[in-house]
């Protein structure tokens, strides 16, 4: 949902001393709770080593503040990321308060501390330090009527005694099938890369998003329930359309749909899109998901989970998180791929076609495993935009969270807001954070810099837990972005692409496809 307009910041800023940036550098964010009754001018951080400094920033009037930023943040110059970037500029900081849509009259409260660094960032994963109940949207939380009367685990705090059973859950749904992820997504993506190759004879270019919505549903389905969509009566073909319709209904707030902005801003942004209108949609997707994931269900039972709410569960996290995440990060890996140009296309289609020959001419998890520089190029991908943007977390209690250069109070209650695309885009950790470096995550040096790669909610070098909000899926993740990188390569040497916008990431346009010649 990133974009990948340039957002560097530069400011003249307060330097410690090269040695105390260099400590810092290791440790990206200290959060501190200690308040003391003498500590009558705010909290005070004992470990804090930074300047003490107030959040900068303004809310602006009542209901007219929320409106202004609300019209910046969506039609703005410079979109979203110029939102962002103007106030860090305006400010001289990178965390600053402001207001996040949609406000009204939608969300109670749109006032946020934004942290737009990547030092500050990561207090956001922290669960001792932040609650994250109903704030996965943020400001809002839509309607438990598109989730079956659920609130799903996305919604659900760590500390709350549901959380532990349904992830849980989702561990398994991942993991029960595990030999089929590799075969499924061999022969779906291989299907779709020759439907493209036709279609790309016929018309001079194809269209990736269509076939891959297509090809992500039918995937996810085949590999982690042993079921083809397309094969059930009520369903259809029309899993991936009936999905992208429920999607809106519950993202709209924060959608462009390219529509007249005096009706999008009304219809999308001010009020909420009535669940009734797409319920028989959900209900056709539950009752697939009904019948095709029962021995999950029956999984979750085991683990207390009432079989409804484990049901809308699946449903939220198979078509909501994984198909919606697909939808994304896979237009996004072949777009900044297709851009990184022949050279580097080189380098992946050596490495790919030589780890397979050594073992056997399969694509196996240790094929994959000798593929380093895929694997960077993916994390690249996710680091330069991020499939989820945007993190919340509400502060548990009075701290001092910090930035490079200073410390800021944050009291109790305080709604803690991150834009991924700027901690991830961080100059102060990155070189050349705008670019697409394949190769930037490969070697010791490399290595080190993938803790600031926090797509999944938490750091790269992290596994998820029954204890915080990471992606339950993070791996599963990251795997099916490596065979996808090397699908493509041990089919084509190089491949040219077409860009553009659209509601959720980019809309991508082969425009040829070079086959492989060694």
């Amino acid at each position: 949902m990133a974009t990948a307009t340039s957002i560097s910041i530069s400011f003249p800023a307060a330097r410690p001393s090269c040695h105390a940036h260099q400590r810092r550098q290791q440790t990206t964010t200290r959060a501190a709770a200690t308040v003391t009754d003498q500590q009558q001018q705010g909290v005070v951080s004992p470990k804090r080593r930074l300047p003490l400094r107030k959040v900068p920033g303004d809310y602006g009037p009542p209901l007219l503040g929320a409106l202004r930023d609300r019209a910046e943040f969506f039609y703005g110059p410079g979109g979203r990321d110029g939102f962002f970037t103007s106030r860090v500029r305006a400010h001289r900081s990178t965390v600053l308060r402001l207001n996040m849509p949609p406000g009204p009259f939608i969300a109670r409260d749109p006032r946020v501390i934004a942290l737009l660094d990547a030092a500050s960032f990561p207090v956001l994963f922290d669960a001792d330090l932040v609650d994250k109940t109903d704030l996965f949207t943020g400001t809002f939380m839509p309607s438990t009527d598109l989730t079956g009367g659920h609130r799903v685990l996305s919604f659900v705090d760590p500390s709350e005694p549901s959380h532990a059973p349904l992830k849980s859950l989702l561990f398994h749904l991942l993991a029960h099938r595990k030999q089929h992820v590799v075969p499924t997504f061999r022969e779906v993506y291989g299907d779709l890369f020759g439907v493209m190759e036709n279609e790309l004879a016929r018309a001079g270019k194809a269209d990736f998003g269509q076939y891959n919505d297509a090809a992500a549903f039918g995937f996810l389905c085949k590999a982690l329930l042993g079921r083809d969509p397309e094969e059930d009566a009520a369903l259809g073909a029309d899993g991936p359309k009936l999905v992208m319709k429920w999607v809106v209904f519950q993202l709209g707030p924060l959608l462009r749909l390219g529509l007249p902005r005096l009706l999008e801003d009304t219809l999308l942004h001010s009020f909420r899109l009535p669940p009734a209108l797409v319920k028989k949609d959900y209900d056709r997707l539950a009752a697939f998901f009904r019948d095709a994931a029962r021995p999950v269900i029956d999984e979750g039972e085991r683990l207390g989970v009432a079989r409804d709410e484990a049901l809308h569960n699946i449903v939220f996290a198979m078509c909501f998180n994984s198909f919606g995440g697909m939808k994304i990060l896979f237009p996004s890996i072949v777009k900044w791929l297709g851009r990184a140009g022949a050279k580097a296309h080189g380098r992946l289609a050596t490495e790919v076609r030589n780890a397979v020959r050594a073992h056997g001419g399969e694509v196996t998890m240790r094929a994959l495993a000798e593929m380093p520089l895929v694997k960077s190029a993916v994390y690249e991908a996710l680091r330069i935009e991020p499939p989820v943007p945007m993190q919340y977390g509400r502060a548990k209690r009075d701290m001092v969270v910090e930035s490079h250069d200073y410390g800021y109070e944050v009291r109790k209650g305080e709604l803690l807001f991150g834009y991924q695309p700027m901690a991830t885009k961080d100059p102060r950790v990155f070189n050349r954070a705008e670019e697409y470096v394949p190769d930037r995550f490969l070697g010791e040096d490399g290595e080190r810099l993938l803790r600031h790669v926090v797509w999944s909610n938490g750091p790269e070098t992290a596994a998820p837990t029954l204890r915080d909000k990471q992606c339950a899926g993070k791996d599963f993740v990251v795997l099916i972005a490596r065979l996808l990188v090397a699908e493509i390569f041990l089919r084509y040497d190089s491949f040219d692409v077409q860009v553009g916008n659209s509601a959720l990431g980019s809309s991508v346009t082969i425009t040829s496809l070079k086959k492989a010649t060694f």
